[in-house]
């Protein structure tokens, strides 16, 4: 069941800051070692005194800020029901499925489920091909309630070939010919394998929901863009869309991949709600839509950015050089919270409709958040970048004062070749050899522990807020060069403690899903430049439908987790507990969701 927005909406009042939705204000001091950080500013109307530890400012583009009085952070006012929406649009598949009830709007039975019985339902008999029938006592309609995932499908025979040729690359065009089928049947039966996929991780994943105990988890945060191909000859320009996933360091299970985009809402009806409700001329953080992107808007932010391009990486800089270039990009963001660049060379979706990023950002943690009530401790291992910081650290307020969460930046140089990233494992490894002759007596754990404690002394500051980051003492070809930064550093760890968190500190868990997914999914690898002057992109597998994108990342996620063992035999799924062997194709196909059939049918 996808997300849908409410048919009316109460009216939101003139005020300093958003009011909370259903439990969520993120509007505080995101500095975990201030003592604003988890505190609100008060929603007291714009021009009132506050005295409440926060000024309210304007930032770029009339953006509203906050401006924390003990220790200068400037947070941007965020809208609590556009966090509470995407939320709800990425836990939407863990609701359970409608049961059925009988099909008369009109009726009194209708949405009264045929599990209540004999009172209000009659059975009557099966259709030819095993489907129940049930008739309403109340006004006399039968309707069919099917037992089969792939009732009224034709030739699903071919469901576990089409499957597979799509989880390995192999381009649509390639599967139709292959599999013999039209098009049309192709994205037929890529709706069906994510309901499907979906309908199976929730059944899996409500463990999580319910405390599953877990004492520990290491998650690995980033984003991976995807691009869409133009459908107008006379618009070539691209749809550039953002997903953000996390995966477990330990078991590389992903518990999320979420893209900025929600095919679910109507744009055009949107645009006509917004405009009604003048929601333009109202502040972004205090809008009804704040979650979408309206044309408008986007037209709007591309005249303010055309400037504002992304700095080049100085040459053999090494990865200081990166964590400085984010830091100074930073500068020039009319939000700092927000990682998406507008451009004219871009366009909004032609159906559905692209989503604020720091919004789905926001909304991934807080679906994290929901996900982890069994967890003892968790450790983020971010990305460097501000929303995703921000968005962690609203999310798990509570969890960070009470020391039950620490975050840690992490960036990789990935531009080394393949020689450099040999190079500089031999450097490592001679290093190595030199400490473990210094410090005979230590085993290679504890001469690790040594060489990252030393550095951890001689951590530098960067950027402008300071930030303290050490430079890694053990590459790996994957991350051969890396600095780490810990952003939730209260000074209550033990030298060793703390030693063991930084040598931990890995991008890779997710890192692996994005290769794999640009190695498995035609549709999803990286698009190439064409000779066109204007720099536009053009690939030929690229989807021309960001829906699909949704779709095949949701069922990739699953075929991930759940079928694909590693060296160990083992999928992510049953590292974490969630599997006890790996799952059959055929067992995700025409997997079908227990439902309770009542007793007085069965007699």
């Amino acid at each position: 069941m996808g997300f849908r927005l409410p048919k009316t909406f109460p009216a939101i009042k003139p005020a300093r800051i958003p009011p909370a939705v259903v439990g969520i204000q993120a509007n505080f001091c995101k500095n975990p070692v201030c003592r604003n950080f988890g505190v609100p500013a008060k929603e007291r109307p714009k021009g009132s005194t506050a005295g409440d530890g926060y000024h309210s400012v304007k930032g770029g583009s009339g953006v509203p800020v906050l401006s924390c009085r003990r220790c200068g952070e400037y947070p941007p006012v965020k809208s609590n029901l556009a966090i509470s929406e995407e939320r709800g649009r990425m836990l939407a598949y863990l609701d359970p499925p409608a049961e059925a009830s009988c099909t008369n709007a009109k009726c009194a039975n209708h949405g009264v489920p045929v599990s209540i019985g004999k009172a209000h339902y009659q059975s009557f008999g099966q259709t030819p091909i095993g489907s129940k029938r049930y008739r309403c006592k109340a006004c006399d309609r039968t309707f069919t309630v099917s037992g089969k995932s792939t009732a009224r499908q034709r030739q699903a025979h071919k469901n576990r070939m089409i499957f597979s040729l799509l989880m390995n690359k192999s381009p649509f065009r390639r599967i139709c010919e292959v599999a013999d089928i039209h098009p049309e049947t192709l994205y037929q039966r890529i709706d069906f394998f994510y309901r499907q996929c979906q309908a199976f991780a929730a059944s899996r994943e409500k463990a999580l929901l319910d405390g599953m105990r877990i004492p520990r988890l290491y998650l690995a945060v980033d984003r991976q863009e995807y691009v869409v191909n133009w459908s107008n000859q006379s618009d070539k320009r691209n749809v550039v869309l953002h997903a953000v996933g996390s995966a477990d360091h330990d078991t590389g299970y992903v518990f999320g991949m979420h893209l900025d985009f929600d095919p679910t809402v109507d744009g055009p009806t949107v645009e006509r709600d917004a405009t009604a409700r003048g929601d333009q001329a109202i502040s972004y953080p205090f809008r009804r839509f704040a979650r979408l992107w309206l044309k408008a808007d986007y037209t709007d932010l591309v005249r303010l950015t055309k400037r504002a391009r992304k700095r080049k990486i100085p040459v053999g800089g090494g990865v200081t050089a990166e964590v400085t270039t984010v830091y100074d990009d930073l500068k020039d963001r009319l939000d700092v919270e927000s990682p998406t660049t507008q451009s004219f060379d871009t366009k909004l979706p032609a159906k559905g409709m692209q989503v604020h990023s720091e919004y789905t950002l926001y909304g991934h943690f807080f679906f994290l958040k929901r996900l982890f009530g069994g967890a003892e401790k968790v450790r983020f291992f971010l990305d460097q970048e501000s929303g995703i910081r921000a968005a962690c650290l609203a999310a798990f307020c509570e969890e960070t004062k009470a020391r039950r969460m620490d975050a840690f930046y992490v960036r990789i140089n990935k531009r080394l070749t393949v020689n450099e990233r040999r190079r500089a494992m031999a450097d490592t490894r001679a290093d190595f050899a030199k400490a473990k002759k210094a410090h005979s007596g230590l085993k290679d754990h504890e001469v690790e522990l040594l060489l990252i404690k030393q550095r951890i002394k001689s951590m530098a500051a960067i950027g402008k807020w300071s930030d303290r980051w050490l430079l890694h003492p053990f590459p790996s070809m994957s991350e051969p060069e890396k600095a780490i930064c810990y952003l939730t550093d209260y000074g209550d760890y033990k030298p060793d403690h703390l030693a063991r968190l930084y040598a931990k500190a890995s991008l890779h868990a997710i890192d692996r899903f994005f290769m794999q997914v640009r190695r498995r999914m035609s549709l999803l690898e990286r698009p190439i430049s064409t000779s066109s002057a204007a720099g536009r992109v053009w690939h030929g597998y690229s989807p021309y439908n960001p829906e699909v994108v949704v779709k095949l990342l949701g069922i990739f996620r699953v075929f991930y987790n759940y079928c694909l063992a590693g060296e160990d035999k083992k999928t992510p799924a049953m590292r974490l507990g969630l599997a006890q062997a790996p799952i059959k194709i055929e067992d995700l196909i025409y997997f079908v969701a227990t439902k309770i059939v009542c007793k007085e049918f069965l007699t």
